[in-house]
């Protein structure tokens, strides 16, 4: 048994000021038009989130405003939790899981690759700690260490509030084996990853490219469930295609996750400034002209449209 729902998960960026301040409006906007043509199943500071730059007293305002949005559209809001420091992230968990959060995202502390035994620590400083609490646990090479499949399903035994994981892998062999070896996670994963993974067994799909059009989302996820190759494999090569194509347009002028999502929601909303908090760097207006064109000449039914 699944401990979390086979769906559509996604992230919601943060919008800035020219000053750095928070533009509540947009990001309430954000969140409320993806509730209602996306999905309800949304994250905050994810890496593209900026999870990683925030003060705290940026996090604990936006947490709120988030928390508020989401509830207000019916649904429950995961927050994300990425830090260098454990007792800061136990901090967070603490601050959010008063206001009433219980399901989180957590990443592994970046500075040093954590040991085995340092691995295991994590989890039971975490999951161990807030029982009451549901637990994805995000698995980048950003933290300079992967869980294996195998530690997953170790991880899920000992903790049953364990219950998801995002990898943004294309890997046969290692999505094999996170959806046989750790079976009771759900496994979110990216567009190529859920469309050689949902035809193994059951998965999530973390989507990213496939949100410039929510309709067609959908029917890639769909596909997925059904199972249906002949559908799915011409919507992912044209997805390859487009995050081609958005690589291309940024090239070296932005290397930040966020830098690329704004540019996908920017597509939604032409109000939403790409900018990051420094010292990194969005992808220039120009960048997102030039990707929002390719899209519209060579993708079409990824162009936002009606839902």
């Amino acid at each position: 048994m699944k401990r979390f729902p086979s769906c559509i998960l996604s992230t919601c960026v943060v919008p800035w000021g020219e000053d750095g301040t928070f533009l509540e409006d947009l990001f309430r906007h954000q969140v409320r038009e993806m509730l209602a043509h996306g999905t309800k199943h949304l994250y905050l500071f994810g890496t593209a989130g900026e999870g990683y730059a925030v003060t705290d007293r940026q996090f604990d305002r936006i947490v709120e405003v988030f928390q508020d949005a989401m509830r207000q559209g019916g649904a429950e809001p995961m927050v994300g939790v990425i830090t260098l420091s454990l007792p800061t992230m136990i901090e967070r968990i603490e601050r959010c899981r008063a206001a009433g959060v219980r399901l989180f995202q957590i990443s592994l502390p970046g500075w040093g690759a954590v040991s085995d035994r340092e691995l295991f620590t994590f989890f039971r400083e975490t999951c161990g700690r807030f029982t009451d609490c549901r637990f994805l646990h995000y698995n980048l090479m950003r933290t300079k260490r992967l869980a294996t499949p195998r530690e997953y399903g170790r991880l899920a035994e000992e903790h049953p509030n364990l219950v998801a994981t995002k990898n943004s892998t294309d890997a046969m062999d290692r999505i094999e084996g996170l959806l046989t070896l750790a079976p009771q996670l759900q496994h979110f994963l990216n567009e190529t990853g859920y469309a050689f993974g949902s035809l193994l067994a059951e998965c999530g799909f973390l989507a990213s490219l496939a949100t410039t059009n929510w309709t067609v989302c959908r029917a890639f996820f769909d596909a997925g469930q059904r199972r249906d190759v002949e559908t799915l494999m011409p919507m992912l090569r044209e997805l390859s295609g487009l995050g081609r194509e958005l690589a291309a347009t940024v090239g070296d002028a932005a290397h930040i996750d966020g830098a690329y999502d704004k540019m996908l929601w920017r597509l939604h909303d032409d109000r939403f400034p790409l900018r990051l908090l420094p010292p990194y760097e969005a992808a220039p207006e120009e960048c997102f002209e030039r990707f929002a064109a390719v899209l519209r000449e060579k993708y079409p039914r990824w162009v936002p449209g009606p839902v």
